[in-house]
């Protein structure tokens, strides 16, 4: 995890990958607040990854104190991200290059990637051409996702914040289907991000307890979908109270393996478009039991949704922010801040650094322990992993015409030194 002596002096430099959440930022300002104590300059890659390729760089050092405190309440990503992933080394080590003479241009002697397991894995690998190139850079993997599938932390800063806008939108929304049930809507269905781990979906079953109380159903990519048993327990639940709740994560699959919602396109990962499941699974329900239904797809709102974030989770992403930070000045590199719980009740954690080979292009899976029997709902020891993390509330603060009061950062550029970069 150590290396030589960095030189006395250099730059910092931040870039945000992937999809954001609701509290990425909160992590860019650790980073930032931190670096500035240490009296060490912070240079953000505008567009995630891509800005570093293009010598597209933002100088931090030029936004306010109060900017930078006020992005722990404002979603969305500060600078910009991506979706791009880069090959590996054997297949484009020019791009892998480019990125070393760029921080050598620019004095680069710390780089910090927040994201997820793609994120983790270039990360790594920049450090690994760094030695082979002979420049003195320290990569430090931030974690970021709110599917809360990174290996090794104990959870994501990111899915803290969704899990609390999905158990919340459940519970809501139900109210309102209960109250409406006698002659209007029997079914509302919500679907959910979750591409093959069911853990949005699962936090939905914080809104309530017991065989009555929504959601009757979620469904959970980890199980395959079973068509039969899925409208069996719908009209039970409608018989039974009148109603019924459901929340699908959008990768469940059939039994043939296909995704029941497959838009057909692939995005720069390599990763299926999703989204559409909440309205195959309505027609289902209106063609083979006759139900009148409602169905939801919150989309960017469980990602961007900052009002209804989570404490916890806020204070989880700071943390991750200011302890990457501490890691680089400490000479570590190709490691990652993890989250580890040391109780459940009262909830506690601290920060480890976990190497970046134990988490890059790795997957977390809900275990199946939490999972009921029929797979339609979640057991008691999933409740006391999710419940802590959708704790507290740290809302922004709100001006005079009721809306919160985000930032919006100067992002002003850096000159650039070098040749413009042909991908």
């Amino acid at each position: 995890m150590k290396s030589k002596a960095r030189s006395a002096t250099g730059r910092l430099l931040y870039a945000q990958s992937g999809g954001v959440t609701a509290v990425i930022n909160a992590t860019a300002a650790g980073v930032i607040q931190t670096a500035r104590a240490h009296r060490v300059p912070v240079y953000a890659a505008r567009n995630g990854i891509l800005g570093a390729l293009r010598e597209e760089l933002i100088d931090t050092t030029k936004e306010s104190a109060a900017a930078i405190a006020a992005l722990r309440h404002t979603p969305g990503g500060a600078f910009g991200s991506c979706r791009y992933k880069l090959k590996s080394l054997d297949a484009n080590r020019a791009e892998y290059e480019r990125l070393i003479e760029v921080f050598r241009a620019h004095d680069i002697r710390w780089f910090l990637y927040n994201g997820g397991n793609d994120s983790a894995d270039t990360a790594l690998k920049i450090s690994q051409l760094g030695k082979a190139m002979d420049y003195d850079i320290r990569c430090i993997g931030v974690p970021k996702t709110v599917d809360n599938d990174l290996a090794v932390t104990d959870c994501c800063p990111g899915f803290g914040s969704v899990a609390k806008y999905t158990a919340v939108s459940t519970l809501e929304a139900s109210l309102d289907v209960a109250s409406m049930a006698d002659t209007s809507t029997k079914v509302f269905i919500l679907e959910v991000m979750g591409r093959h781990a069911g853990w949005i979906a699962a936090s939905s079953g914080l809104a309530g307890e017991g065989p009555d109380a929504p959601p009757h159903i979620i469904l959970f990519p980890e199980r395959v979908f079973d068509e039969a048993a899925f409208l069996e327990k719908v009209k039970a639940t409608v018989e039974r109270v009148g109603w019924c709740t459901v929340v699908a994560s959008e990768g469940i699959k059939n039994a043939e393996g296909q995704f029941l919602a497959e838009a057909g396109t692939r995005d720069a990962f390599g990763h299926t478009q999703l989204g559409g499941v909440a309205p195959v699974l309505a027609a289902l329900v209106k063609e083979k039991l006759g139900y009148k239904y409602h169905w939801a797809l919150p989309d960017y709102l469980q990602r961007s949704a900052r009002h209804m974030a989570s404490k916890t989770d806020a204070d989880q992403a700071y943390a991750v922010g200011k302890a990457a930070v501490d890691y680089a000045l400490a000479e570590m590199n190709a490691v990652m801040p993890v989250i580890v719980r040391t109780s459940d009740a009262p909830y506690r954690w601290k920060l480890e650094p976990a190497s970046l080979e134990k988490i890059a292009n790795h997957e977390k899976k809900m275990p199946a322990s939490f999972l009921t029997r029929d797979g339609f709902g979640i057991t008691p020891a999933a409740r006391r992993y999710l419940s802590p993390l959708i704790r507290g509330e740290m809302p922004p603060p709100y001006g005079r015409e009721g809306l919160p009061k985000y930032v919006q950062m100067k992002n002003m550029a850096v000159a650039k030194k070098l040749e413009p970069f042909a991908r």
